[in-house]
């Protein structure tokens, strides 16, 4: 019997209720496949506590895949380009909340100096999406067409566009995408896309996607 695949949405920080979710999943470890769709720090409470869950399901369940969202990006980008504009731009993703999980000032954004040398290991090796049974995930879905998709010339479409949500847009590509990125009350079920962000930072409900079965699991 093939296994379940479970998406995951946008944890924000929210340590407490991705324990909570993850202990509702009807998940079986070496059958069924985990795939979390990004922003796992900004906003909430507590980004170092999940990311420290995320690394023990890592080395216990090899099958989990890890995708890149803007907000680990942005992260990432000013600690490798220094830009005035990224750290502008981590100050309005409620980029303090991680900080003060790890009890590090603004000053340690610069070279990442407040992450375990693992913790920054996972965010470097974040995949920019994962394609599999007929579904494409990516944090923000897509806008591009294959070829770009697979050049990985779309990488900001991936993390950053917005119109996965939208009514009316689906991207071009024939699979089903699966994305995060746009909070919603509820989980966004349309032709051609599904959109599991329902914006758990913002004191609403993080939210798994059970397929093929089309099932919502929340906390």
């Amino acid at each position: 019997m093939p296994g379940k695949i479970f998406a995951i949405g946008d944890i924000h920080g929210c340590a407490e209720k991705l324990a909570a979710l993850l202990d509702r999943l009807p998940f079986t470890p070496g059958r069924d496949r985990l795939i979390f769709l990004g922003d796992y720090v900004n906003r909430g409470p507590d980004a170092r506590g999940v990311i420290e869950r995320l690394l023990k399901l890592k080395a216990s369940c090899p099958g989990c895949v890890f995708l890149k969202g803007n907000h680990e990006h942005a992260l990432l980008e000013y600690a490798r380009s220094g830009e005035l504009d990224y750290l502008r731009l981590l100050r309005s993703l409620g980029v303090e909340a991680t900080l003060e999980s790890y009890g590090a000032p603004v000053s340690a954004l610069r070279e990442l100096s407040f992450l375990p040398a693992a913790h920054r290991e996972f965010l470097e090796n974040l995949l920019p999406d994962w394609r599999e049974s007929g579904y494409l995930f990516a944090h923000a879905g897509c806008e591009a067409d294959e070829e770009a998709l697979d050049d990985g010339a779309a990488l900001d479409c991936l993390l950053s566009t917005r119109r996965a949500g939208q009514a009316g847009q689906a991207g071009e590509t024939d699979e089903t995408v699966v994305f995060g990125h746009v909070a919603l009350e509820t989980p966004l079920v349309a032709p051609g896309r599904i959109g599991i962000d329902t914006g758990a930072a913002y004191g609403n409900l993080l939210t798994a996607l059970e397929l093929p079965a089309l099932r919502f699991h929340h906390a």
